[in-house]
């Protein structure tokens, strides 16, 4: 509810494909207060699996998490950004690094004038989409 799927479109020596802006949460080991960021989701083509930052994820019923990080196993909360600004859950808390790329089209989405410092860290984040890595991988399973 309230999540916002603004998609930024980008070309690479492989053609065209999708990125989303979404919000990335580790929940294992953590609970509601763990490392979050907010950039660059790259979506597989049958979008079974996302890439962000050198992981990739694929959908599960964690007992906190809705994504797992396919090589570590870990368990990953990922959602589109709340239009509210309100991304972490009621519980938690921590600042969210956000990835200088995002931040205008971060602030269209929740209707601000400029990023609230006391919530954010500001970092610039590799586009880094381990697809072949990953391909190789489940494949040999």
């Amino acid at each position: 509810m309230g999540e916002a799927q603004f998609m930024t479109r980008s070309v690479n020596s492989f053609g065209i494909y999708i990125m989303k802006i979404k919000y990335i949460e580790l929940k294992t080991g953590y609970s509601d207060d763990g490392p979050a960021w907010i950039g660059n989701v790259k979506e597989s083509k049958t979008g079974k699996t996302l890439y962000f930052n050198d992981h990739a994820f694929q959908k599960c019923q964690g007992i906190q998490g809705n994504y797992y990080d396919i090589e570590t196993g870990d368990e990953y909360w990922i959602s589109g950004v709340k239009r509210n600004g309100q991304d972490r859950h009621w519980a938690g808390s921590g600042k969210v690094i956000i990835d200088r790329k995002c931040i205008d089209e971060y602030l269209s989405i929740v209707n601000l004038p400029s990023l609230p410092t006391s919530d954010f860290i500001i970092e610039d984040i590799e586009d880094s989409f381990p697809v072949e890595r990953i391909s190789q991988l489940l494949n040999e399973k």
